[in-house]
């Protein structure tokens, strides 16, 4: 299960979306994202679900890797289809139990299961065509302007993409600690649940050892490169919009006017 967590994973390529700025890739995400939220009709669903499949042809990730993400959550979308089947008022059609699946129970249940599996789909889309270095000038860039108000830009766009990026490491560690207390007897599977969770603590007690260690290197490392902050720093490679990105806007631009006539006539 461990190795079907994909969060902060970068897939490197020179894809459509690759190429594409990471700023603009994060506003249309947003936006993207809002939609999501907003439309509620079937129809629509069915376009962001097109949409979507369409960015996964784009970006050249294999299909099977993004596909991979929903792996370990598939629990939470089961739970949630499984919720609404049951508790949505409205015709009936089928009767288990002291439960009632209606008709409006199930058509509710599919819409919330495609819109989270959409919303992990796409932001996970992210992680997979940027850089953890575009990312965190990105962030960087749009909460600039918030500078004027006291916002640490620079250091709060670093501390999400560190968080970002040391997520796969963090995963691959547990995975050694488990393996190794595996091949000591340790039984992560059966067992009651309190067993289950003090068979646990062997885990968790090297995992925050490891990661406080790995925390302080990367602060003693920062430090001798004489790290202060974001203040008065330069960039290599200065951001800059192209023409891919301009006609990125202008597409979505006119497919989300598209979408919201559409819902709202």
């Amino acid at each position: 299960m461990l190795n079907n967590i994909m969060i902060g994973q970068y897939f490197p390529g020179d894809s459509f979306l690759h190429r594409m700025d990471a700023r603009v890739k994060i506003l249309l995400l947003l936006i993207l994202l809002i939609e999501v939220f907003v439309f509620t009709n079937a129809a629509i669903y069915m376009a962001l679900s097109a949409i979507t499949f369409g960015l996964i042809f784009l970006s050249k990730v294999p299909v099977r890797m993004v596909l991979r993400s929903l792996k370990p959550l598939w629990w939470i979308i089961l739970f949630t289809f499984v919720l609404h089947l049951f508790s949505h008022p409205g015709r009936e059609i089928a009767h288990l139990w002291q439960f009632v699946i209606t008709q409006e129970g199930v058509e509710q249940g599919l819409l919330i299961s495609i819109r989270l599996m959409l919303l992990i789909v796409l932001s996970t889309l992210l992680t997979f065509t940027t850089s953890p270095l575009k990312l965190t000038d990105a962030l960087e860039s749009l909460l600039s302007p918030f500078k004027r108000w006291g916002l640490p830009a620079h250091e709060l766009a670093m501390m999400m993409t560190i968080a970002l990026r040391f997520i796969p490491t963090l995963i691959s560690e547990t995975d050694k600690i488990m393996k190794a207390q595996q091949s000591r007897g340790a039984d992560f599977v059966t067992g009651s649940i309190l067993s289950r969770l003090k068979n646990m603590v062997p885990i968790f007690v090297p995992l925050f050892l490891s990661a406080f260690r790995r925390a302080d290197d990367l602060a003693l490392a920062m430090e001798a490169r004489c790290y202060r902050g974001g203040e008065g720093r330069t960039r290599m490679k200065e951001m800059k919009l192209a023409r891919l990105d301009y006609i990125s806007i202008g597409g979505f631009t006119l497919l989300s006017l598209g979408l919201g006539v559409s819902y709202f006539l």
